[in-house]
């Protein structure tokens, strides 16, 4: 069973800061985001590590893990939305409460896919993999990163089709002003493997390759464990992005996963653009998709919109999904049974 967060309009957001806190010189990122949810109806309470920053994290792992667990045991707020990711986050893993949490949503990516991927494995709940707080501190949401909204009220027995972007963000220009935050400027071109047409569907799974490979064979990656007495035995649709790892480093991490038995039952693969370095010594990103296809005999759709290079759908571990790629179009589409209405599937 797969227990279901509840979240709706005028439902408070915690923000706290599980890896990177904000330093001082853009604290005007957490004041600008929090009137901007306020705004649109969401209350936010800003909590002490968000306001923080020292070597490479927030606070010590004790106190990150303290402020998390109270958040959990609050009734009030009804998501978690960190102000990004970070470096660290593994750290604070051993020191969370997993027993018995009050449901509520974690939303993020980068680092904090390794939250969310650990969170749900351990207690059966989904979570989250989008947008953080700091990037929907616009006047306007581009529609792709305006999903999160719709995915978090979702309601049992309805599904929810997301659709891929038409224009994405080759890269960061912090400097520049803009609405939307982002600076959609290229064309979206969702890609296979195969060349052809391809639909896939599964329980969904996954974060950002760099951290989520260091879980692997510990407490917090028992996939097989998860799948097994959680989803009843059906097989995962695989989603990954990558931040910072050549081609070489991350045939290495999917060759860990797949010899950890990460994907004896699996459904298929979903990669997200990057802007990591795309060769290495004439290996490249697509090299990697193929040879994973031949390896498993499952299909391969990348470029998809998930992770560092925005905009990104909102993916939900543990949902039911179905992922299809079509002239260069894709969509995700994504379903909770009648009963899960009231917390679990």
């Amino acid at each position: 069973m797969i227990l279901w967060p509840r979240f709706q309009q005028g439902d408070p957001i915690a923000v706290t800061a599980p890896s990177s806190g904000v330093p001082e010189e853009l604290h005007h990122l957490l004041t600008d985001t929090k009137n901007r949810q306020e705004q649109r109806g969401f209350p936010v309470t800003i909590y002490p590590t968000a306001w923080k920053q020292k070597k490479s994290v927030s606070a010590p792992a004790e106190e990150r893990a303290a402020e998390f667990n109270r958040i959990m045991k609050d009734e009030s707020p009804k998501a978690i939305i960190p102000p990004w990711g970070g470096e660290r986050l593994l750290e604070m893993l051993p020191l969370l409460d997993y027993s018995a949490p009050i449901p509520k949503w974690i939303l993020g990516y980068s680092d904090t896919s390794a939250l969310l991927f650990a969170w749900t494995i351990k207690t059966g709940i989904a979570t989250a993999h989008g947008t953080n707080i700091v990037d929907i501190r616009g006047a306007e949401m581009d529609p792709v990163t305006a999903a999160w909204e719709k995915v978090l009220a979702w309601e049992g027995g309805k599904t929810i089709t997301q659709s891929s972007s038409e224009l994405y963000q080759p890269e960061w220009k912090f400097d520049e002003v803009s609405d939307v935050v982002f600076h959609l400027t290229e064309p979206t071109e969702w890609k296979t493997v195969s060349g052809k047409p391809e639909r896939v569907e599964g329980r969904l799974l996954g974060g950002c390759i760099d951290v989520i490979t260091h879980l692997v064979g510990t407490p917090y990656g028992k996939v097989r464990e998860f799948q097994r007495n959680k989803l009843h035995d059906e097989p995962i649709l695989w989603y990954f992005e990558n931040c910072d790892m050549n081609p070489n480093e991350m045939k290495r991490c999917l060759k860990q996963m797949e010899y950890a038995g990460w994907f004896e039952n699996s459904a298929g693969f979903l990669f997200g653009r990057s802007a990591a370095v795309s060769e290495a010594d004439g290996y490249t990103a697509v090299d990697v998709y193929q040879d994973l296809a031949q390896d498993t005999g499952l299909p391969v759709i990348y470029d998809i919109d998930c992770g560092h290079v925005p905009p990104q759908l909102t993916f939900v571990n543990g949902a039911w999904a179905a992922a299809a790629c079509s002239n260069g179009k894709g969509t995700l589409t994504m379903q909770v049974p009648e009963e899960a209405d009231d917390a679990e599937a």
